[in-house]
């Protein structure tokens, strides 16, 4: 079921956000080891990993967002009621979106914590 202006929901659309967060949490942890890896001046800062990451994390945030949105908008316009139970295309879409949904808001939480530390630790202690 294509309406127009709207997307067809796949496991694609539903993976995003959760492959977004493991790509921002792969690349915020491998870039702090990095830098602090040789381990030789612990009470040196380490700004330029914790820039790269706090840009990292504002793109994270702007996909999971975005791809949020288009899925609440799209499950509103086709109905966004309960429950999703039926054997129908219609149902199925509205179901693929709406857990898409949750899961972009899933990650756009476990994106900021992934963050946080980043933010708070200014050394490699």
């Amino acid at each position: 079921m294509q309406l127009r202006g709207q997307t067809q929901d796949t496991l694609w659309t539903l993976i995003l956000t959760p492959s977004v967060w493991a790509g921002h949490f792969l690349f915020a942890y491998v870039a702090a080891a990095y830098a602090c890896a040789p381990n030789t001046s612990i009470f040196q800062t380490i700004a330029g990993v914790r820039i790269a990451i706090a840009l990292a994390t504002v793109l994270s945030l702007a996909i999971v967002g975005w791809a949020g949105w288009r899925a609440a908008r799209e499950w509103r316009i086709n109905g966004g009621a309960f429950p999703h139970d039926g054997d129908s295309a219609g149902v199925r879409e509205r179901f693929m979106e709406f857990s898409s949904l949750l899961l972009a808001a899933l990650s756009f939480i476990a994106i900021l914590f992934t963050a946080m530390p980043a933010l708070m630790i200014m050394d490699c202690r």
